[in-house]
């Protein structure tokens, strides 16, 4: 059995020693000091050795852990410029009216946070003072991912320097009127203020390395330099247990993205209890984040502690913070000296001797009150050597108090996070503790009073001040006042309308097809950002590689495989294309930055975002509702879409229900094409409305999902008749006829509409010529490309109905006289067209694919799920049966004739 305490051989072992004798003396000077001085002193020089190593350049593997104290030491802390006292008042009015606005508001029970924006009330105060650059700077500014439980004091300063008046705070989560303030950071509630929605919390962080990111690319492509803009997230320890906040950490490392700094509020509070109870969030975060290439800053102490440090000359007390678990800590908080000195400093008799040094008052100072996080100066130090590192971008782990300065009833109490207000005695505690004055005379019937030091006081000048000199208020989001985007030649979308002729195509390649004469645009062409997640060739996209290239911030500094070929792979720094890798999270994080550049940034981007449709909304719906949130714009592209198309792939590949999700979300224009031609209209009246001239009440801040299917098929030319356009992008038009199909029924003929979206359309045409052929039933077929929007007409046209105004949905309107009953027909489940069965007068039946796919053939695979021509046509016999129009025994001779 191997002694787990032999020194186990490392890759050292595998390279010759030159010199084996002064090895010996490095390994016995080592073995002389731990014997000597003890293995924590031994174990003290070599991770100071390892950090010069690291400082010098020399290539050894990073420390992933340092001791539990400030990375940065106070006499190396830089002079904070400004007025700290001066910063302080504001912080102090700025807590108040936090706790006050969310106190009042609870009485209607609405909830709100207070404690989180406590801990970290220094943390923006710095940040707002001296860093965050607004969008008068130069670039754009900064972008600012607030952390949406502290919500409350961004509004507190946003009331302060009078951007906000006492009635808003008043409304806070009470938004039916109107005026009110949204609980969380919200662009499409308060769009004026809020850039990022950040509190479907592991979002935030994911966004703000790929918004780093994408910055650069806007730079290095020359749409804008934007290289002045920083990327700053505030961010929660609990937080990064999500697993997407931590999924880029090693992108923003291996790009250098040193224009993002993520600051962690480690409270080491989640929200019903201790982070890492039995263990320490900082350290397992700085292992993390040094490990992927960050540069980590800690900032946990606060200068009362700098007495503590000088007296420990043997290591003490920086092994005990090393090994009390976080829980421990917060015990610290509430306890009383006699229980500290115990506990904390009893356990090591040379602590037990630093501690009979020390005064209670010195001991409750530093366990209850001074944490690095709530000190301006180290706050500010932590935040300078962030923005001044260059080639990593910087972690910043801040040690607070959750609840700080709300009383002992709040501080590190593990319910704090589900505690929505304080009681007046409370409040009158703080507002000693903050130095406010405010008098008691001003509690009215027992409510809290906001504080306000008078719009024309030092306090408000002087934040005012500071802002101007920072380029404006912060955070504010800006729609900027740009042209629209000139369409188009109308050449790159009538190329469509004449069809393929005989030769088959798929719609996923006509999608790509076209893309590929959009791009080459002399006005709109650059703007195009197409996004893929390491399936490009899969869609039929690697034409594009070398015309447009792979962006690479470093270019490509090796010789591909392929270069001898026509499609080689190429990388550029000013690469139009994103590939991605294995990553649908993080190709929507881009697809998010890039449909909002044109208000970050004040630039219209078009991006487009092709995916395996199964691996789209199934995935990542909740970004997608973040993207919705944010009021992007741009194209999300399903391919290979359909449950019975890509069987091959099997069970997990098989899409029968992204279009049900898709529904769920307001901001999606959901369509299912057939066709070639259906393809180029929708995405014609996409760019129109949200980068052109949209239509009177047309909200452009929508995005445009479409699915694309891989099965090959000729593709018609589009009907010569009025209204295709109009029917393609409101969801409804009539393809052919019966009679215009050519198939002559005979006179008086029973007849039925079959309504089928995307690839089930060309089941529905065999079907229909099957039912005419065989069974003397006339067929007229509809192209349904969107059941969503005919849903969405459908509603707005019955809340039309509720305020006195008669107007019909579109559905009724396109299917109004058409004779006998209704099947629709699509690739996915019944639910899908079944959206607008309740507004069709005819007799309304469906046919779907319903429950998990299977590996098959695709003609099988239809069997199965009973949605081929054959399935199409007993069930429009059943229908017809019905009603008494062809004859029951008709649907079991249908059944025995195709074996079904």
């Amino acid at each position: 059995m191997t002694d787990p305490n032999a020194i186990q051989p490392s890759a050292l072992d595998q390279l010759p020693d030159r010199d084996p004798e002064e090895t010996a003396e490095w390994q016995a000077s080592l073995d002389a000091v731990a014997k000597a001085a003890g293995p924590h002193r031994a174990a003290y020089l070599m991770r100071r050795t390892l950090e010069r190593a690291e400082g010098t350049g020399i290539a050894l593997p990073k420390l992933l852990e340092t001791d539990y104290v400030n990375t940065i030491p106070t006499p190396a802390e830089p002079s904070a410029p400004g007025d700290e006292a001066m910063e302080a008042r504001i912080t102090a009015w700025n807590r108040w009216n936090a706790a006050a606005m969310v106190t009042r508001g609870s009485k209607y029970g609405v909830g709100g946070h207070i404690a989180t924006f406590a801990s970290a009330a220094w943390l923006y105060e710095t940040g707002f003072n001296h860093f965050f650059k607004g969008k008068e700077a130069d670039g754009s500014g900064d972008q600012l991912y607030i952390q949406g439980h502290a919500s409350p004091g961004i509004y507190a300063r946003a009331f302060l320097d009078g951007r906000l008046n006492e009635q808003q705070l008043d409304n806070f989560r009470q938004e039916a009127g109107g005026n009110g303030l949204p609980s969380y950071p919200h662009p499409r509630r308060l769009p004026w203020l809020w850039e990022f929605p950040t509190v479907s919390m592991g979002l935030g962080p994911l966004s703000a390395i790929y918004q780093a990111r994408f910055n650069r690319y806007l730079t290095n492509r020359g749409i804008k330099d934007v290289s002045a803009s920083h990327v700053w997230a505030f961010l929660g320890d609990g937080e990064m247990d999500e697993p997407e906040s931590t999924a880029a950490l090693a992108l923003a490392s291996r790009e250098g993205l040193d224009n993002l700094t993520f600051v962690i509020n480690c409270n080491l509070q989640r929200l019903d209890g201790p982070v890492r109870a039995n263990f320490k969030i900082v350290q397992e975060l700085e292992a993390q984040f040094r490990g992927a290439g960050w540069n980590v800053v800690k900032t946990l102490w606060g200068t009362a502690w700098d007495e503590l440090f000088q007296l420990d000359t043997t290591g003490a007390l920086v092994r005990r913070l090393r090994e009390v678990p976080d829980a421990q800590v917060q015990t610290y908080q509430t306890r009383d000296a006699a229980y500290i000195r115990q506990d904390f400093f009893g356990k090591d008799p040379e602590l037990a001797a630093m501690a009979k040094l020390l005064s209670d008052d010195k001991i409750l100072e530093c366990f209850h009150l001074s944490r690095g996080g709530h000190e301006a100066r180290k706050v500010y130090a932590a935040y300078k050597a962030a923005v001044e590192f260059k080639g990593a971008p910087t972690v910043i782990l801040a040690q607070t108090v959750k609840g700080h300065t709300l009383g002992e009833g709040f501080a590190s109490k593990n319910a704090n996070h589900q505690m929505k207000k304080l009681t007046v005695d409370e409040f009158k505690t703080m507002r000693d503790l903050l130095e406010l004055p405010i008098s008691d005379a001003q509690f009215v019937d027992g409510v809290v009073p906001y504080g306000h030091p008078g719009a024309d006081s030092p306090e408000v000048r002087y934040l005012q001040e500071r802002r101007a000199a920072l380029g404006g208020p912060a955070p504010a989001r800006r729609v900027h006042p740009v042209a629209p985007l000139p369409a188009p030649a109308e050449k790159a979308f009538a190329s469509f309308d004449k069809g393929s002729g005989s030769q088959n195509v798929a719609t996923t390649m006509a999608f790509v097809r076209l893309i590929k004469d959009l791009v080459r645009d002399k006005e709109s062409g650059k703007r195009w950002v197409p996004i893929v997640p390491d399936e490009a060739r899969t869609f039929g996209m690697e034409s594009l590689f070398p015309s447009l290239g792979i962006y690479s911030p470093k270019g490509q500094t090796y010789e591909p495989v392929d270069r001898d070929q026509l499609m080689y792979y190429k990388e550029a720094q000013n690469g139009q294309i994103l590939n991605e890798g294995i990553t649908e999270a993080g190709s929507m994080a881009d697809f998010i930055a890039a449909s909002t550049a044109y208000s970050t940034h004040g630039e219209t981007m078009i991006p487009f975002y092709i995916f395996y449709s199964m691996f789209g909304w199934q995935r990542t719906a909740d970004q997608m509702w973040q993207l919705g949130d944010q009021l992007g714009r741009g194209f999300l592209v399903g391919a290979t879409a359909g449950r019975t198309t890509l069987t091959g792939e099997g069970l997990q590949h098989a899409d029968g229900h992204s279009p049900v999700i898709a529904a769920t979300n307001p901001a999606a224009l959901t369509y299912d094409p057939a066709f070639a031609y259906e393809v180029a209209a929708i995405v014609k009246d996409g760019l129109r409305r949200m980068y052109g001239e949209a239509a009177p009440g047309e909200d452009q801040n929508v995005f445009y999902y479409l699915t694309v299917y891989n099965e090959p098929l000729p593709q018609p030319a589009k009907p010569a008749v009025d209204g295709v356009d109009e029917g393609i992008v409101k969801g409804l038009y009539r393809f052919n006829t019966a009679e215009s199909a050519g198939l002559s029924p005979v006179a008086n003929a029973p007849r039925i509409q079959l309504l089928g979206s995307g690839t089930a359309i060309h089941w529905t045409l065999k079907a229909q010529q099957l039912l005419a052929d065989e069974w003397g039933v006339a067929a007229d077929v509809w192209s349904a490309t969107s059941w969503t929007e005919l849903r969405r007409d459908a509603l707005e046209a019955d809340a039309a109905l509720l305020r006195g105004e008669e107007r019909m949905p579109y559905v009724r309107q396109a299917l109004q006289g058409a004779d006998g009953p209704v099947l629709a027909v699509s690739d996915y489940m019944r639910q899908v067209p079944d959206q607008i069965a309740q507004w069709v007068e005819q007799d309304y039946s469906s046919l779907g694919a319903d429950g998990f796919g299977l590996s098959d053939t695709r003609e099988a695979a239809r069997r199965h799920f009973g949605v081929d021509a054959e399935s199409i046509v007993v069930a429009a016999l059943a229908q017809l049966a019905k009603r008494g129009e062809v004859k029951a025994t008709a649907v079991k001779e249908a059944r025995e004739k195709y074996g079904l």
